[in-house]
């Protein structure tokens, strides 16, 4: 076999995603100070505070920079580029344990042009954000009066800094000085720094963001034991049923078997049985089909893994840590893509593997960039901080040529050698059998259709909390609780899938791979719809760009979630 073009790049590509680690962090990220140290200041984004992924870059706003032009550290990674995280030195002169008493750090000449642009960010009710040693402060630009017709800029920053020993373990930030917007006039940007000693351990400086009262919540634990008691229950009713039906089955095939040719031939035959010779015929599109089946296991693994680590790390401690740690899972995991993927094709007669390769590694990042791609041309319109650097697809793109594309390759050889021959109980028939007529309600379309309502069932109260933490102003961090939910989600598909199979099969259509995945997979289809109620009743977003990016990506997480399901 010939090497793949461009294999030597591998070991450069893997040490790249070696830095996309949370953990990879150098100095001001060793969170410890000495006695008058410089301590950064960083001014990240500034938005409408109802459209959260509407970023642009702090100082897009006219705001006036410190005197302080030069420091010591500069930093960005991978998930901090993709989320637009757009750190700018504030200038300010910050050192550890140092007060800083009220004074002016630089002035605003108020023209008429930078009076509309602070009176539009106050009309939409713009935030921004910062950080200080990694922990995220949030402000507001500015209030208008009872009536609209006169706007205010809050001016002083007023810094309450918490330490433990040498660590920063709170950041509170007032917004004080409230300053009426006049054109043609200066305006004096003033900060004060408090230190003050605190109780509160370094592990545990990340408590106050979280919201247990919002995640802990009762309706939290009954959704999840309403899904575990549902889990039961299908489970039983599932095997109670198959049991029973195919105990009957079994004794009616082998009261046929007692019979001689004559009376088996004029018996009113019918049944799953009927359809031996066909069941394992390969499915249309085994390329596409195969590819599917691989990328869903893939997705399943990078979502266990991720869970995991999420609950043994604490990843919302770090910018931009879960997308990383996301991306390096799923580049490690490509060669299950490649086995599942691979074997499966293998099995169903499949000769050009090398495509059904390449489809499979490059189908889930295609529809994830694709989808990125148009958005960020959007972004680029609005001058959004979302909008993807050049050097950051760059490196996208080397992380699928040199590192998905060569473990797929791998997972696939393996696959194909290992799981790849054919093992069928029985022959397939050269002729395949014609399928009967059947009631409506056994088609494959209605099959597809009612196979997601039971797991979309288990799963929409987590969903919520999902939604709010990533288009709302929540941290996810009941991980336990995700873990949980994929469990239910599993099991509640396969049996939802076995039963959608049995049906088909018994109806006598042996058309049963594509019905098994879509009936799975729809479920995709309620979690997308439901995104529509969450837009338009449980949020405020408006404006083409907060629009595009909500749906955009809530179309590449369904489709994941479908492919997920579909392979179970």
């Amino acid at each position: 076999m010939r090497p793949l073009p461009g294999a030597p790049g591998v070991a450069a590509a893997a040490a790249l995603l070696l830095l996309l680690l949370p953990r990879a962090r150098a100095d001001e990220h060793e969170h410890t100070y000495q006695d008058k140290e410089e301590v950064v200041l960083w001014m990240n984004t500034v938005g409408p505070y109802h459209n959260r992924q509407e970023t642009y870059k702090y100082f897009s706003l006219p705001f006036c920079v410190g005197s302080k032009k030069s420091i010591s550290h500069y930093h960005e990674t991978l998930g901090e580029a993709l989320q637009g995280v757009e750190l700018e030195f504030s200038g300010l002169d910050i050192k550890f344990k140092d007060d800083v008493m009220p004074g002016t750090y630089c002035e605003i000449d108020l023209d008429k042009e930078k009076r509309d642009a602070f009176v539009y960010a106050i009309k939409n009710h713009y935030w921004y954000q910062m950080y200080i040693d990694d922990l995220p402060i949030w402000g507001i630009v500015g209030e208008a009066d009872e009536n609209g017709e006169d706007y205010y800029l809050w001016t002083y920053k007023k810094l309450e800094i918490g330490f433990n020993g040498n660590r920063i373990v709170d950041v509170n930030l007032t917004s004080e000085g409230k300053v009426k917007l006049v054109p043609n006039t200066k305006i004096q940007m003033s900060y004060s720094v408090k230190w003050k000693k605190s109780d509160v351990k370094f592990e545990d400086r990340f408590d106050k963001y979280l919201d247990p009262s919002f995640f802990q919540h009762r309706i939290h634990w009954f959704s999840i034991f309403n899904s575990f008691m549902m889990v039961i229950f299908l489970v039983g009713l599932v095997s109670m049923i198959l049991m029973r039906t195919l105990r009957k089955d079994y004794a009616r095939y082998s009261k046929e078997e007692e019979m001689d040719d004559m009376d088996r031939d004029l018996g009113d035959e019918y049944g799953w049985k009927q359809v031996h010779g066909d069941v394992f015929r390969p499915s249309s599109h085994p390329l596409i089909f195969s590819s599917l089946i691989g990328s869903g296991c893939q997705i399943f693994a990078v979502s266990l893994i991720v869970i995991i680590v999420a609950m043994i790390e604490d990843l919302y401690t770090e910018r931009g840590s879960m997308l990383s740690t996301a991306i390096f899972v799923y580049a490690a995991t490509s060669p299950v893509n490649g086995y599942f993927g691979g074997s499966l094709y293998a099995r169903q007669g499949g000769r050009r593997w090398i495509k059904q390769m390449f489809i499979g590694a490059f189908l889930i990042p295609a529809m994830v960039c694709g989808t990125a791609f148009f958005i960020n041309f959007i972004a680029i319109y609005y001058h959004a901080s979302r909008a993807i650097p050049f050097g950051t697809m760059v490196a996208v793109c080397c992380i699928c040529f040199f590192v998905i594309l060569p473990l797929n390759l791998v997972g696939t050889i393996l696959g194909r050698n290992l799981s790849g021959q054919p093992n069928f109980p029985c022959r397939v028939n050269a002729v395949p059998r014609p399928i009967p007529e059947k009631k409506w309600f056994m088609e494959p379309a209605v099959i597809v259709c009612l196979g997601g309502i039971l797991p979309f069932g288990s799963i929409f109260i987590e969903m919520y909390f999902i939604f709010t933490s990533f288009w709302a102003y929540k941290i996810y961090y009941v991980y336990g609780f995700m873990m949980l939910v994929l469990v239910i989600l599993c099991i509640v598909t396969v049996c939802v899938t076995i039963v959608c199979t049995y049906f088909l099969l018994n109806a006598e259509d042996y058309r049963w791979q594509w019905t098994s995945f879509l009936s799975a997979a729809s479920t995709a289809i309620y979690v997308y719809m439901y995104s529509f109620y969450y837009y338009f009743f449980k949020t405020k977003m408006y404006g083409l760009f907060q629009t595009s990016f909500y749906f955009g990506y809530m179309a590449v997480f369904s489709t994941a979630l479908g492919i997920m399901c579909g392979s179970y």
